[in-house]
């Protein structure tokens, strides 16, 4: 899982409340269990049309837009069905960070699992950034996660609270996996430990 420090991007207004996982990534595309690929599907109910052309405007069909790393959305981002491929999808398309009033809980918890860094504020906060992001690539957030703080193009800066456990993961590029393999040598020891009767983890 790559590392999460600062970002300084163009971030994409998606102004709508309520944006389930269905609308994230619909049912149709979850065949796979491949992480990437996804980012072709992001929102496709929103962004094609039954023919597969693009919405114009659909926000991430504009070119200012196209390669946008910050998704400022509206309230309870990420709510239904709690499938992983959501987040998936958004880190396929170069999503790295989502800034919103309020997220449902699985959802919130899977983009830290895949790392992407969730953001809730106040809704009055989320819409001066709504305007910053209207400007497109002429205004820039930056998230600086260390500090924990929003920055505005304007330099007004907006803190964040975030879990303690998750910050650690997310700035360490570390997932389920790579948290395991912190304690390499401990289960290595334990392994060494087993009594020649008990099959080995590895095998033989």
């Amino acid at each position: 899982m790559d590392k999460f420090t600062t970002l300084t991007a163009v971030a994409a207004p998606l102004n709508v409340a309520n944006v389930d996982t269905d609308k994230i990534i619909p049912a149709r595309f979850l065949k796979t269990i491949k992480r990437t690929g996804l980012g072709k599907s992001l929102f496709a109910d929103m962004r094609y049309n039954a023919d597969g052309s693009e919405k114009a405007d659909f926000v991430l069909n504009q070119e200012k837009y196209r390669k946008a790393q910050i998704l400022v959305a509206g309230d309870n981002f990420g709510c239904g069905s709690s499938r992983e491929h959501a987040p998936w999808a958004l880190l396929d398309f170069g999503i790295r960070c989502v800034i919103a009033p309020s997220f449902a809980d699985i959802f919130f918890n899977n983009c830290f699992k895949n790392g992407i860094l969730p953001i809730r504020l106040p809704e009055d906060v989320c819409a001066k950034l709504m305007d910053d992001a209207a400007l497109g690539t002429n205004a820039r957030l930056t998230v600086d996660l260390e500090r924990q703080v929003v920055v505005r193009p304007n330099g007004e800066e907006f803190a964040f609270n975030v879990d303690p456990f998750c910050k650690h993961c997310l700035l360490n590029g570390l997932d389920d996996i790579g948290l395991t393999l912190e304690h390499t040598a401990a289960i290595d020891a334990y392994e060494a430990r087993q009594p020649s009767w008990q099959p080995k983890i590895h095998g033989a």
